[in-house]
């Protein structure tokens, strides 16, 4: 088991109610952990869901999936970004 920070950014932040969590998992990856929030369902489920654009981050670095995750990590769940 291990502690990680998770921060939520943007849209993603307005619909789970807050900026950040500790949580405890035993997630392997960073896809096993976003599994696991939307596991929990409710506003966690509509905003991480499977087929929505998120972006994410490990300890400040942009990330795909496979990241492997490590005690005391910091993740990032945010939207894509648009520009104009």
């Amino acid at each position: 088991m291990k502690t990680v920070t998770v921060r939520y950014f943007a849209s993603i932040r307005e619909a789970v109610g807050q900026g950040s969590e500790r949580v405890s998992t035993d997630a392997p990856t960073l896809a096993a952990l976003r599994d696991e929030l939307i596991a929990r369902g409710g506003a966690h489920a509509a905003a991480l869901a499977r087929g929505k654009a998120v972006r994410m981050a490990l300890d400040q670095v942009m990330s795909e999936e496979s990241a492997v995750l490590t005690d005391g990590a910091e993740v990032a769940f945010f939207p894509p970004v648009t520009g104009g």
